[in-house]
C-alpha cells in the first residue's frame, strides 16, 4: 500500500527557507509572490493492506519521528 505524508510548519511558525525561496524568485524576475511556505512529502511502501490500519500506523509514525509535532503540522493520504 503506497502513502504519502506531507509536513508543513504550523502558521504562525516563521518560515526562513520559504523566506529565501521568495525572495530568489523575485531576484528570477517573478514578480507578485507575496509569500511562500515551504514543506516536506514522504512516501511510503506499506506492507499493510487494511487502510484504517495503515492510517493509525503512519500517524504514530508522524508523531514519534516524521514530523516535529511543536512546529509542523503533517496531512497523511493513503494511496491504496
Amino acid at each position: 500500500m503506497k502513502a504519502r505524508v506531507d509536513i508543513t510548519l504550523k502558521t504562525g511558525v516563521l518560515d526562513p527557507q520559504g523566506k529565501a525561496i521568495q525572495h530568489a524568485l523575485g531576484s528570477l524576475g517573478f514578480a507578485g509572490v507575496e509569500g511562500v511556505r515551504q514543506g516536506k512529502v514522504i512516501e511510503l511502501e506499506l506492507a499493510e493492506t487494511d487502510p484504517a490500519k495503515a492510517k493509525a500506523m503512519l500517524k504514530e509514525m508522524c508523531e514519534k519521528l516524521l514530523a516535529n509535532t511543536v512546529i509542523e503540522d503533517y496531512r497523511i493520504e493513503v494511496l491504496g
